[in-house]
């Protein structure tokens, strides 16, 4: 279960450093690190990363990332979910989509990577609608390897992450 913020001053406390504490004191790593933002709302995902087996540019069958699924969860409640896209939808209505700009590696080879993602659309009112950046840490699963045997067959692996969404400001 992720910690909620508790008083504004510790949010305000957290907006100005580069620490995210939702589930880790982990220091989030300089690619993915924002500067002049303000997390507005941590949700903890679990779900899964659905790949592909596809050719790639040398002809040789791979595993490719189609799409996560995910459910958003707050003080073990669902308030959201996280899909193609990649987009995330809050209950409230409102959603971002965004775009990857920048990774670092998870702790394992089997975590997928941090993420820094620039929102390109925004849609409702509520708790996303101001959101600018989305950051993904904490990862745990979510990677695949080894061969792809048919072209078409998916694979669905099991991850976790925390998602940090900030609004421009402090």
């Amino acid at each position: 279960m992720t910690p909620r913020l508790r008083t504004p001053l510790f949010a305000t406390l957290l907006a100005g450093s580069s620490l995210i504490l939702p589930r880790t004191f982990a220091q989030v790593p300089a690619p993915i690190a924002v500067s002049g933002e303000t997390a507005v709302a941590t949700f903890h995902a679990e779900g899964a990363q659905v790949y592909e087996c596809k050719l790639d540019p040398s002809n040789k069958l791979v595993w490719q990332f189609r799409e996560p699924i995910a459910a958003l969860i707050l003080d073990g409640k669902t308030v959201g979910r996280h899909y193609t896209g990649p987009n995330w939808q809050h209950v409230d209505g409102s959603a971002v989509r965004a775009k990857m700009v920048s990774s670092a590696p998870g702790a394992t080879s089997d975590d997928v990577p941090w993420l820094k993602l620039d929102v390109t659309e925004q849609r409702g009112d509520g708790a996303l609608s101001n959101v600018v950046t989305v950051q993904r840490v904490n990862t745990k699963g979510g990677a695949t390897r080894g061969p792809c045997e048919s072209a078409g067959a998916f694979r669905s692996v099991p991850y976790s992450a925390d998602y940090v969404f900030l609004r421009k400001g402090n």
